[in-house]
Parts: structure tokens; C-alpha cells; sequence
């Protein structure tokens, strides 16, 4: 009730409902970012976007350069795989392996070189700041989707969904309004925060040429009040060219396509899964991919590395790394970041709002993480899940005006097609339900688990017909 009388106060952007959690993002905010070389094997999925996944495109045993394409699919839904360092593959080109959120899939090994993995003053290239001459504009729309494609570029913010695809101009969905998305509202993580401190230039440019690429008149970065520096930073980088900055309230889940879009522009979008941004005449573009847009057109530069918070208590030294794909975590863990404390329990692959736990710590970083939370007791919540009270502040909270409590319930007794009914397909699994459930109920985590056996499902009725 204070935080959205201050928030209709103070005039800030936000959206009807969601949730306060604690930011903890003192750990590593002030972190510059450090560029990261591991020593050990790499492991690169090759399915890194939504989407069908890309097939190697390499031999055993090949001698490996870096940025080479290793694995690709022709499937307009896809983003090629390049190589993260130069090195060698293993005998066998692809092993299986769960990723990040437990899900097995394919992946290449590669043995880094001992010398030359990347180029030289990758970390400086990656955060120069002298972008005044370029001109987004002499770049042909056609010519920017090409260079995105061949960049492998993703939704960074961890929809990873092919990003050339959404640029794509669509005659019967005109875009007016490019939205670039700096809330970065999950807890702990501090990686676009970084990035647009000490690389705000950049991201204009990816910017200007993701507009130009959509056909939009309009192009607005909407950033979080908790990131002043990074408010000041986007600023002045922005002058002289036509870029709005709008200053949202922190609240989460601000950073949710759904929730950002009614915020600043005050428009709504149809209903998942069928409804997009595209219907109201949007696209979203997170921060890191803006600056992924710019090197890959304009510099020619593929998408190899990523800014990773390492983060939370359970590590020594939290901080923002900019970390080759296919990195595993531990050697990110215990390389970069000190290790974990003797109080770690528990490792998330992203935020504590909806990042999973991961299986293991030999998973690999992949396109779409952007954080990896170490926690300690203090910090993980302990379930004891007791009856539904009936509160209703699982549906008081839900920023899709959704009935978490429904789904869930429909789920346990496995009436999928009753959760239907009640727009399961429609959450976003942001999780203020769980996070404000008195009784303690996963309701996020039952819907995730409803959402996947649907899926499994379907599929079996596929093959059967």
C-alpha cells in the first residue's frame, strides 16, 4: 500500500501490482566488470535459443578458431554457435549434458589453446567507448537483420529468443516504439547495471540500429530508480540523438515484457502465449543485446561472451564477468569469484525469483544467463507448505491478473485441461505468487512443472495421430 501511494507520488512508471522484494544487489553493483579465460574444457550447447536446436557444424579432433561457427540450423527460429575460444574438439564432437535449468541437451567439448583463445584487448574492445562516428542509418534494415543473424544474437534478458526474428519488420504488425529494457529487476544480479555504466555509448548505437532495423519512430530505455549512476550514465551518452529515458519505479517484476510495455506507454498486451509486444506495436530489446547489436553490425563481432554476476553469500568475492559461452560453473565459481564459503548450499543459474536450481556445478553458461546466485541459509527460503487460507494475495499480486491459486490446485489433481481454462499457458512463472503465498505454497513451481507435463503430453498425442 506505501510503496504504490510513493510510486503515485513521485511519478515514476510502473505497472498495477507485483511485489517488493530485497534488491541485494550491493554485492557486486559497484563491481567492474573483469574479463574471465578458463583453462578447463568448454562445453557449448547447441541449444541455446527458442527454437529447434543447431547441429555442429565441425569435426572431431578440428583445429578450432575463435568466433568460427560450430554449430547452425536453417530454421527461422535460430541463431547460429560460435566459438567462445580457440582451441580443439574432443574425439567425440557432441556429448549430452544437462544445462542450467536441468533439461539435457547437446553440447560440443572444446579444449582451449593455451595461447591466443581470444583476440588481444578483448575486454577493452568489448567496452569501448568511441562510438561517436558511427551512423546507424547508412546500415540498410536487411543488412542489420543479416549481421544479427550471423552474430548468434539472443534475447539476453533470458527469453533467448532469436533476436534478427524480432527485428524483422512485419508489413501487418508496424512497430512504432523500440523499448529497451534496463530495468533488470531480478534480485542480486548486476550485470546490465554494469554495462550500462561503463558502456553506455554502445548500447545507444545497438539501439539506434535495432530501431532502424524495426521501422520504429519512437525509441525509449526505461531503467529502474535503484540504478542512478547507470540513469546519469545512459544520459549523456544519449545527447544528440532522439532517445527518451524513462525512470521506472523498482519493483518487480518491471523487467516482464507484460509488465515494462503498460508501465511506460501505458499499453496492454493480449495474453500469452499468443499475444506479443508486436500487437501493440512494440518491441523489447534488453540492454546487453543493444550492445550485442552494435558490435555485431557494426564492428562484425559474433556473440561469444557475456557479463555474468556471480553473487549472494555463499561466494567470496561477488562480481561481473565477462565469461566465454560455454564456461562451466564451477571453474567460473572457483576461478573468478574465490569459491564458494563453507556456508554455501544452494546455486542458482540466474535470480532468486525465477532462476533454477542447477543439477550440478559442471553445467555450462549459455547465452541466456546472465547471473549465477550463491546462497546461504540466511537467505534460501524454507518451505512448509500448509493448506490454502484463501487470501487471495497470490491473485492481489499476480501481475497478469492471473489465479495462481486455481492453476496450482487444478494442477495437483492433474486437470490440465481445467488449468488451461485458467490461462496456465499465460504465466510468466515471475514468481510473486510464491514469494507472497502466507501458506507457504510453490505455487510458481507447481505451474512450471503443470506447464512442462502439458507439454509432454501433447507431444505423445502428436506421435500417436
Amino acid at each position: 500500500m506505501i510503496a504504490a501511494l510513493r510510486e503515485r507520488l513521485s511519478g515514476l512508471k510502473s505497472f498495477q501490482r507485483g511485489i517488493h522484494p530485497p534488491h541485494r544487489k550491493k554485492y557486486s553493483e559497484h563491481a567492474p566488470i573483469e574479463l574471465f579465460t578458463p583453462t578447463g574444457d568448454l562445453l557449448i550447447p547447441m541449444s541455446q535459443h527458442i527454437g529447434p536446436p543447431c547441429k555442429p557444424t565441425i569435426k572431431p579432433r578440428e583445429e578450432i578458431e575463435y568466433g568460427q561457427i560450430i554449430g547452425d540450423i536453417d530454421h527461422p527460429i535460430s541463431a547460429p554457435i560460435h566459438a567462445t575460444l580457440k582451441g580443439k574438439t574432443a574425439m567425440t564432437v557432441i556429448t549430452t549434458l544437462p544445462g542450467p535449468g536441468g533439461k539435457r541437451c547437446d553440447a560440443i567439448p572444446l579444449k582451449p589453446s593455451e595461447e591466443g583463445a581470444v583476440p588481444e584487448n578483448f575486454l577493452a574492445s568489448f567496452l569501448d567507448r568511441n562510438w561517436d562516428s558511427v551512423e546507424p542509418t547508412k546500415y540498410e534494415p536487411e543488412e542489420i537483420i543479416t549481421k544479427i543473424r550471423a552474430g548468434g544474437l539472443v534475447g539476453m534478458g533470458g527469453a533467448t529468443f532469436p533476436t534478427y526474428f524480432k527485428l524483422k519488420r512485419n508489413p501487418d504488425r508496424p512497430v512504432d516504439t523500440l523499448l529497451l529494457n534496463g530495468a533488470e529487476c531480478e534480485p542480486y544480479l548486476t550485470a546490465d547495471h554494469r554495462l550500462m555504466v561503463e558502456c553506455p555509448e554502445g548500447i545507444i548505437v545497438g539501439l539506434e540500429l535495432a530501431r532502424h532495423a524495426a521501422g520504429a519512430e519512437r525509441a525509449i530505455i526505461a531503467i529502474e530508480e535503484n540504478k542512478p549512476d547507470a540513469i546519469e550514465a545512459l544520459k549523456k551518452a544519449a545527447v544528440g540523438h532522439n532517445v527518451e529515458i524513462a525512470v521506472c519505479a523498482t519493483k518487480y517484476p518491471m523487467g516482464g515484457e507484460r509488465q515494462l510495455i503498460p508501465a511506460v506507454l501505458g499499453r496492454t498486451v493480449p495474453s500469452a502465449p499468443k499475444g506479443l509486444p508486436l500487437d501493440v506495436g512494440v518491441v523489447v530489446v534488453n540492454v546487453s543485446t543493444a550492445h550485442g547489436i552494435a558490435r555485431a553490425v557494426v564492428r562484425d563481432q559474433p556473440f561469444t561472451h557475456r557479463v555474468v554476476t556471480v553473487t549472494g553469500l555463499g561466494v567470496k568475492k561477488p562480481g561481473n564477468y565477462l565469461t566465454p559461452i560455454g564456461t562451466k560453473f564451477s571453474e567460473l565459481i572457483e576461478s573468478a569469484a574465490g569459491g564458494v564459503t563453507s556456508e554455501a548450499i544452494k546455486v542458482l543459474a540466474g535470480g532468486p525469483m525465477m532462476g533454477p536450481t542447477v543439477p550440478n556445478l559442471n553445467v555450462p553458461v549459455i547465452k541466456g544467463v546472465g547471473g549465477i546466485t550463491v546462497m546461504i541459509d540466511q537467505e534460501t527460503a524454507h518451505w512448509h507448505e500448509t493448506p490454502c487460507i484463501r487470501c487471495g494475495r497470490c491473485i492481489d499480486n499476480c501481475p497478469l491478473y492471473l489465479s495462481p491459486t486455481k492453476i496450482a490446485h487444478a494442477i495437483k489433481h492433474r486437470e490440465y485441461d481445467l488449468a488451461n481454462e485458467f490461462d496456465m499457458q499465460a504465466c510468466c512463472e515471475c514468481g510473486c505468487c510464491s514469494y507472497i503465498c502466507p501458506a507457504q505454497i510453490p505455487l510458481a513451481q507447481y505451474i512450471r512443472a503443470g506447464k512442462n507435463q502439458w507439454r509432454i503430453m501433447q507431444t505423445k498425442q502428436k506421435a500417436t495421430t
